[in-house]
Formats: structure tokens, sequence, C-alpha cells
């Protein structure tokens, strides 16, 4: 079995649990997602199966866009609704002052990682080093806001709708915005929408997974795997070409320079390559060994 699964993640479970329970559900222990989501956040999580599982490091650099939920007036420890609240207070806000507010934290930004992050300093996690009550210097990491939309607001709840780089801490950017309105803020709910090139409409949820497999029909959501690279451009190898792929050879190539989805006579997608100076070299393979 291999493909592309995109799940729709529910509340409470980490990103690493779908992948163990989808190990079980699947019977492949090759299963791989691209892009963690935290156990509040539900959404679109990009699952790789079998042989596809090689192209997680290219989806991780992806943009993915965002619905957040902003409750202005809390700040907490982990930047989200589920830490401990560390203070309150009243909220002025309208929305043409939180109009203004976002549009500061709108294309190349510095955003300092939140302490219950998965990010290694000096070899140590540090969400272990928050949960011990110990904080650490973090550098800021350059992220780029590509969209950052106010949708309206639901209760005390203010709706956002955020394209963001790789690397971008939601949370994050709830806590930034309600420190520059000067009453603070955090996230008090987040869903993935769209991933790779992908939506979360597309998606099914682990118990649909469940439920087609018994059915003996998971192959019918099975996206094959170079639909992550649709926006590359496309060739056919020929029978020496192929034979020269399936060894790891480059071959000589009239094609002009850039990146190509490589396909074999019959159709089947052999590989990411890159044209260059006349040659073809591999970037990554796809068929199976």
């Amino acid at each position: 079995m291999n493909g592309i699964l995109l799940i729709d993640k529910e509340p409470g479970w980490t990103s690493s649990d779908v992948v163990v329970k989808l190990k079980g559900v699947l019977h492949e222990r090759r299963i791989g997602h691209a892009g963690t989501l935290d156990p509040m956040a539900t959404g679109l999580l990009v699952v790789f199966v079998g042989r596809a599982t090689r192209a997680v490091e290219f989806a991780e650099h992806d943009a993915k866009r965002y619905l957040a939920s902003l409750r202005l007036g809390i700040s907490t420890d982990t930047q989200d609704l589920s830490g401990n609240i560390l203070d309150r207070k009243p909220v002025h806000t309208d929305r043409e002052a939180l109009e203004a507010a976002l549009a500061g934290f709108r294309g190349e930004q510095r955003q300092i990682p939140p302490m219950y992050s998965a990010i290694r300093i000096n070899g140590k996690r540090l969400y272990d080093i928050a949960r011990r009550g110990g904080e650490v210097e973090r550098a800021p990491r350059p992220v780029t806001i590509h969209e950052l939309r106010l949708l309206g607001q639901d209760g005390e709840d203010w709706l956002l709708d955020v394209t963001c780089s790789k690397g971008t801490y939601i949370r994050t950017l709830c806590h930034d915005i309600g420190q520059s309105l000067g009453c603070g803020g955090c996230m008090s709910a987040l869903r993935r929408t769209e991933a790779g090139g992908f939506s979360v409409r597309d998606a099914v949820q682990i118990a649909e997974v469940q439920r087609l497999m018994d059915e003996g029909k998971l192959s019918e959501r099975l996206l094959p795997v170079d639909t992550l690279f649709s926006r590359e451009m496309a060739c056919t190898a020929s029978d020496a070409q192929t034979r020269r792929i399936r060894c790891g050879s480059d071959y000589p190539t009239a094609l002009h320079d850039g990146v190509y989805r490589v396909y074999g006579p019959d159709g089947a997608f052999l590989m990411l390559g890159r044209a260059e100076g006349g040659v073809m070299r591999t970037i990554k393979n796809f068929f199976e060994v």
C-alpha cells in the first residue's frame, strides 16, 4: 500500500497517535506525516504510506493555512487555553483596533518559539524543560505570514484565517498579537484547513479509515505520491533511461533545466528529477525496489 492519505485529526490526538493507529489499521510500518499538530488542534494531517514516506521532506516546506481563534485578555504558559493562566487583563479592543494590529504581523517576521514546543536546545526538548518549571533563552526564527485575515467574532473569540510558512507557531502569533494590544492573548482553538496543496475538505477521520479498510475501499482514498509534485513539469523516460534511473544513474537529456516528475513508458511515477546542463539527475526516487 503506497500513497498519500488525508486525515482530519480530531482533538485529543497527537500526530504520533494518528501514525501509531494507522500502522495498526493499515498493517503497514512505513507511515509518516508532514506538519505536526498539537493535541488540541484539529484538521488536516497529510499522511504518507509505504514508499510514499520518501516524500515527507518535500511536504514539510509547504505553506499551511489555519482557522485560529484568538482569546484576548488571557496569557498562559503554553500560549493557548490548554495551559496555566499567567495573567488576566481587561479588553478594550474593537474590530478596528484589532485590524490595525494585524497589519504589523503580515509578511516576514521574527518569531520566538514557545517554551512548550518540540524544538531542541542543547539536546533537550523545550517542552521537557518547561514541564520541569524551567525556561531558556530562544533565538527568534524567521517565519512568513503570507495572509492574515480577520473573519469576525465568535462569542469572546476573534476568528483569524492564517496562511503561513513552515515553522510558524499560530499560538505564538496569537500571544504576540495580544501583547501588541497591551491586554495579552492566547489561542483558544486551531484548525488546519490546507497544507501542501491539499484541503481538509478531502480528508477523512480515523474511524472512517477503519471502515474503508474493512470494506476494502481504502485504496479509493489514497492519493498517488506524485500528486504532491503536481506543480512540477512532467516527462516520460525511455526504456533505456528507465533502466538508468532504476540503477541510480544520471542520463543525458534535451529537456530545459528544471525540476521534473519523471514517468516510465508504462506511466509509473519513477522519480523527482532535476535537469541541468543536459543531464537528468535524481532528486528522490519513488519506484519500488
